[in-house]
């Protein structure tokens, strides 16, 4: 990042405008620029790597109201994503899926709203994919 990081373009995620993971997946989906996030966590990876509809050269997401999406994107939406992910996850991938969802119902471990932070967090300062310029500021 240059010293104009105030230069950067800025998107922002309301998180009073959604209160579960397809609610999340709407939200983000709207900054994208003829693309549309179907919900993929390493689909979002790629997205924040660039050339799916986000800005070149780095910019700012910003999200709002993050308090309120660390509660609806907590445990329990952590466990019901994961739910649906045993459905289609392969075979060798089911008992890891499970121990995470036992943990998850345990209030133990990363939520959904980790992931996606972590995820984002990647692409900024420090991250191993820092070249892509994403910062995030959780409001």
């Amino acid at each position: 990042m240059t010293g104009n990081d105030e230069d950067l373009p800025v998107l922002l995620v309301d998180g009073s405008r959604f209160s579960d993971f397809a609610g999340f997946v709407r939200e983000f989906s709207r900054l994208l620029d003829g693309y549309r996030w179907r919900g993929s966590l390493d689909a979002f990876n790629d997205v924040l790597r660039g050339g799916f509809g986000t800005p070149d050269g780095g910019w700012v997401l910003r999200w709002l109201d993050s308090d309120v999406s660390r509660r609806a994107l907590g445990y329990e939406a952590t466990v019901h994503w994961l739910e649906e992910n045993l459905l289609v996850c392969h075979p060798d991938n089911r008992s890891a899926v499970a121990a995470r969802i036992a943990a998850a119902q345990r209030g133990e471990g990363p939520t959904l709203f980790d992931a996606i932070v972590d995820i984002i967090r990647i692409h900024g300062p420090g991250g191993r994919e820092s070249e892509d310029g994403i910062l995030l500021e959780l409001a």
